[in-house]
């Protein structure tokens, strides 16, 4: 104790010995005695100027400050319940003083007793109203219990009171930002983006609900936001992986492979174990055939999460490029031991199956038909519907597909869009294409040229495309994708349409019991098939599509053996429907005829391991690898039809699959 503090005391002490029923004198020994820190001392004082003058208003609350201060220390130094019992003693000495109420509650949080927390700080609250730290630690009780909305109104006593306190503002935006979460998920996406940017007011560097913000923005399909604001996530919080894993999934999107390669790259220098950007990264590698990197990755993200279902389905899918059907079959089996439901990994099971399935058409069947049954469920049908049941008007007829921009099936729909007789018939075409191209925007301008009605459907629920699909009132729905990608079973699962038909895009039933016709032809489809299908087949004489050539493919060049003094024998499709099978024929006709070449042009075979066994399982069957041509991708559209002139004569497959044309 300095010098003047204890010349104080001494003053003090003098007075009290000619007075000891000084209650004055002794507070003031108390204040000074506090002011140094010597709490125990203080109080003595304080207690013994009550007892002079139990009336005495100042000593009293300064016994209920400093026995506050004591309980505090106590706590600090680990004995709780001695400080709960100063606290007490102080609110039984001065029951209106705040402090002490506060001081509980913190000490009730501490001990997760929340309820009396609240209590507490809700009584240090009601004796002084301008209490923001009671107000902001009762905000995060309810944050903490998910109570968001009561959680905000506390911040926003807190901050009426105190609108600069650092600590409630970024409390605030944080409640707020989960609030948005909240919201966002039970449908109310544009009152999510609102609470997001009411947290940026408050905290406006605050990284998570830029973050968030982005995700919302990219679910309303304005990726351009979605970017900046996960652009904005990055900047703020240089370790948000989520951020740059989000960013490479739009870029992917978009077909800038390389950004988003770079993005996930980005991501997993922060996170080496995040599983969506290992996956993800295998997946761009899948596209741009590099198998072996790419198997490399999606395994790594199932070791980092076992139960990655998606990862499973992707791997699948890798297995199922590189021709290895049943590894891709296993795969999407895996994967929906995880989760039944899995979609992509269903379809793609049926897919693939179709495949490898030869001459068992009862198992090819049963597959494709248990699958209906099961996605039927995740549907309510519709039984009635509304059309007029007048004979004179024209027939409403809707077509859906994912697939109207350059796909392959958009060859083959082209010519019935362009030449349906729109004079007699309603046409309505519901559009679910992810990236549109000239070929889409052709289409659209000739169906609605001839009369047509283009609805573009994409990123739209699919049983609010059903009722679409009911106002418009159609007769008879056509959808033509079958389970291929970004299919519309779902909306057709609805029954939105009195009479459904499957055509073009998929060889084999779907399985929905919602499907009535599936248009084929004798060729397609023997009328002597064993092959069972939910729907009715409906056989179209001849033949069951058209062919719309390409404009970019030229005309017919003069055959190269003309040349080469030698027939080149060729194929363009997916190893998937390389079967060893194919294969066997494939090389019987080339080593029967002397001198001739093959050419096969496939994505995966820009991996050399790919090449390699391709060209040993060639060489097995008595071709000398020297003798065969692989092309990796090509991904200009003019410069894939062009390389149909290395070729003379064009293999074909035994599978039930459509030739699907890779790039």
């Amino acid at each position: 104790m300095q010098n003047i503090p204890k010349l104080a005391i001494n003053s003090f002490a003098e007075a009290i010995k000619l007075d000891p029923q000084n209650a004055c004198a002794l507070t003031y020994s108390g204040i000074v005695y506090k002011d140094e820190g010597c709490l125990a001392e203080a109080a003595e004082s304080y207690q013994k100027a009550l007892r002079a003058d139990p009336s005495y208003k100042p000593a009293a609350e300064c016994l209920a400050i400093v026995l506050t201060d004591l309980g505090t220390s106590l706590k600090l130094a680990g004995s709780v319940q001695e400080g709960i019992q100063k606290y007490h003693e102080a609110l039984k000495i001065d029951p209106h003083y705040a402090p002490a109420y506060y001081n509980l509650g913190v000490v009730y949080s501490e001990m997760l007793q929340f309820d009396l927390a609240l209590n507490c700080y809700e009584k240090a609250a009601l004796e002084r109203p301008m209490y923001a730290e009671a107000y902001c630690n009762m905000g995060v009780i309810y944050k903490n219990r998910g109570e968001l909305e009561s959680a905000i109104a506390c911040y926003e006593r807190c901050l009426a009171v105190s609108p600069n306190f650092e600590i409630a503002k970024n409390n605030m935006a944080i409640a707020l930002t989960d609030l948005g979460t909240k919201v966002k998920l039970e449908g109310d996406i544009n009152q999510g983006v609102g609470y997001y940017k009411k947290a940026l007011y408050y905290n406006w560097h605050y990284a998570d609900a830029m973050y968030n913000l982005g995700v919302a923005y990219g679910e309303m399909l304005k990726f351009d936001m979605a970017i900046v604001f996960y652009e904005l996530a990055f900047h703020f919080n240089p370790q948000c992986a989520e951020a740059c894993n989000n960013l490479g999934v739009i870029f992917k999107d978009r077909d800038n492979l390389d950004k988003a390669v770079e993005c996930y790259q980005l991501a997993l220098s922060i996170k080496p174990n995040f599983s969506q950007s290992l996956n993800n990264l295998g997946v761009v590698y899948t596209v741009q055939g590099k198998m072996d990197i790419a198997a490399s990755l999606i395994e790594k993200a199932i070791i980092a999460n076992p139960t990655y279902a998606e990862a499973y389905n992707n791997l699948g899918v890798l297995y199922r490029d590189a021709g290895n059907i049943s590894l891709a079959i296993d795969a999407y089996e895996q994967c929906l031991k995880i989760d039944p439901d899995s979609r992509n990994a269903g379809q793609n099971r049926l897919l693939a199956m179709n495949y490898i399935n030869e001459g068992h058409d009862d198992k090819l069947f049963e597959a494709h038909r248990d699958w209906g049954k099961r996605f039927m469920r995740l549907y309510p049908q519709y039984t009635s519907w509304e059309n007029a049941k007048d004979l004179e008007r024209p027939l409403v007829i809707g077509y859906v597909s994912p697939d109207f921009f350059t796909h392959s099936v958009s060859y083959f729909i082209e010519a019935p869009l362009v030449h349906h007789d729109y004079a007699n018939y309603k046409v309505v075409v519901y559009s679910a294409v992810v990236k549109a191209d000239a070929k889409t925007i052709r289409f659209k301008e000739k169906v609605i040229k001839k009369g047509g009605i283009w609805r573009d459907i994409y990123g739209i629920d699919e049983k609010k495309v059903a009722i679409m699909v009911r106002e418009d009132k159609i007769d008879i729905l056509v959808e033509l994708t079958g389970h291929t990608a970004n299919n519309k079973l779902g909306m057709m699962a609805c029954r939105p349409a009195p009479v459904q038909v499957t055509w073009i895009g998929y060889p084999n039933t779907t399985g929905l019991p919602a499907i009535d016709y599936r248009i084929t032809d004798s060729l397609a489809d023997s009328p002597h098939t064993k092959q069972e299908h939910v729907e009715e087949l409906v056989r179209l004489p001849e033949c069951f599509l058209c062919y719309t050539p390409s404009p970019e493919a030229g005309p017919v060049s003069p055959t190269p053996a003309l040349s080469n003094g030698f027939i080149t024998f060729g194929s363009f499709n997916n190893l998937a429907k390389i079967t060893p099978k194919v294969l066997q024929v494939w090389a019987r006709i080339l080593c029967a005829v002397p001198n001739s070449r093959l050419v096969v042009k496939c994505k995966p075979f820009c991996c050399d391991s790919v090449r390699e066994r391709f060209l040993s399982t060639l060489e097995q069957l008595g071709l000398e690898p020297l003798r065969v041509d692989l092309l990796p991708l090509i991904l200009l559209n003019h410069d894939h039809m062009q390389a149909y002139s290395l070729m003379d004569i064009r293999f074909g497959y035994f599978s039930v699959c459509w030739n699907h044309h890779d790039m």
